[in-house]
């Protein structure tokens, strides 16, 4: 019973999601960001419930990782380029360009077989789609650099750059994690603030994103031992 109760716990980022787009038509901005951060917590936490609840042994018929894929396309990829969509983030003529590149880079990302390592690497630029989206949204990003950055994103997804995968790469992670809380806080403070947050506030949040991608580039730099692929537990 506990490993399908793991399963229903990720699955209700799905739910997350459908609540999240009936939000961005309301419409109430930061509804939609608060049930993306509470979908973000569920896709945070349901890896190390799987691994205490053992769902490949007591749940083998259902395949959590793939369900874990669904719903964070969801949640990571669609939703995302929906608020840019209808927000102005994005604006014509380039609108339909950059969130196509979004949707189609995300769902190569999310197929490929050496997506997550096992030495704790994400494979090309993760789909942090929803931070992107809260960052251009927050600081009022011009569209036309908007859909710029965005292409540059997508292109970087097929990159085979390592990226950290916060709670499990060993590196530094006690740093990473401490960090990463300080950058939670505050991105749950703009995101209580929106439609209008304090913009020195979201720009000092931006500390976090930096170090993490300095970081990543600087350990894939130093990998040295072939990378396998890696079955996720969820």
């Amino acid at each position: 019973m506990s490993a399908w109760l793991v399963h229903f716990y990720t699955a209700s980022g799905a739910v997350a999601a459908l609540l999240a787009t009936r939000a961005i038509y309301e419409p109430d901005i930061r509804a939609v960001f608060l049930w993306l951060t509470a979908a973000a917590i569920v896709d945070a936490t349901d890896g190390w419930l799987a691994r205490l609840a053992r769902v490949r042994e007591r749940a083998p018929e259902l395949d959590g990782a793939r369900l874990d894929d669904i719903v964070d396309y969801l949640t990571f990829v669609f939703v995302p380029v929906l608020i840019m969509l209808e927000t102005g983030v994005l604006r014509p003529p380039a609108a339909l360009p950059a969130a196509a590149a979004v949707l189609l880079a995300s769902a190569y990302g999310f197929s490929r077989l050496d997506a997550k390592t096992d030495d704790y690497f994400f494979t090309g630029f993760p789909s942090y789609w929803n931070v992107v989206a809260f960052y251009l949204l927050a600081l009022g990003t011009p569209p036309g650099v908007s859909a710029a950055l965005l292409l540059f994103l997508a292109a970087l997804v097929f990159v085979p750059i390592g990226y950290l995968y916060p709670s499990r790469t060993p590196a530094l992670r006690g740093l990473t994690l401490a960090l990463g809380a300080i950058w939670g806080v505050m991105i749950g403070v703009g995101v209580w603030q929106l439609p209008t947050p304090d913009r020195t506030l979201v720009l000092v949040s931006l500390f976090f994103p930096v170090y993490y991608t300095a970081l990543s580039v600087y350990l894939h730099s130093r990998r040295t031992t072939p990378v396998r692929l890696r079955p996720d537990a969820t």
